[in-house]
């Protein structure tokens, strides 16, 4: 299996009514060296300003954007080109980041090539810890910065340092 760590930031909650405006992607291994970067012109007039500033760029700005179909393909050969086996989502909000790119993926698309299902790297480590009240943020090495890449590779360093230290039983 091939794990995809995926950050996604967006102007709105929802897919479909609000815009996601970029993502990043990982590929989980011991390098951390494949990366995919989407910028994404928005769908809807619809924004809220406050999470748009989230991602650090002004809706002018977003309006010169890839357009979406493009960016989804090219992600989704990225993935193809990348994973020698089954791409398997995960991320530290998979409730948030996977609806929009699985949204994003069948309405630009016609397709998902993760399939159905997410992980959700918080989760994991709570399992791991056998604590509900955990979190993983610590394990980090890059900075969260709100730069989708930059935030879904210190999500891989950290589940890297669940591998290393807690014995983690996964496969890259």
């Amino acid at each position: 299996m091939a794990y995809i760590m995926v950050d996604i930031e967006s102007d709105g909650p929802i897919p479909g009514d609000y815009s996601m405006i970029s993502f990043g992607a990982v590929l989980v291994n011991e390098a951390l060296d494949q990366t995919f970067y989407g910028k994404l012109r928005p769908i809807s007039d619809q924004y809220i300003p406050e999470a748009l500033a989230v991602s650090g760029h002004s809706r002018e700005e977003t309006m010169t954007f890839e357009e979406p179909e493009k960016v989804m393909r090219e992600f989704a050969a990225w993935i193809r080109d990348n994973c020698k086996d089954r791409p398997i989502f995960i991320s530290d909000n998979n409730g948030f980041d996977w609806m929009f790119i699985c949204w994003y993926f069948h309405h630009f698309t016609g397709t998902n090539p993760f399939g159905f299902s997410s992980q959700n790297l918080g989760s994991l480590f709570k399992g791991i810890e056998k604590d509900t009240f955990k979190t993983f943020k610590h394990l980090r090495k890059t900075k969260h910065t709100h730069h989708p890449v930059e935030d879904a590779r210190g999500n891989a360093e950290a589940l890297l340092t669940m591998k290393k230290e807690f014995g983690l039983k996964i496969k890259f």
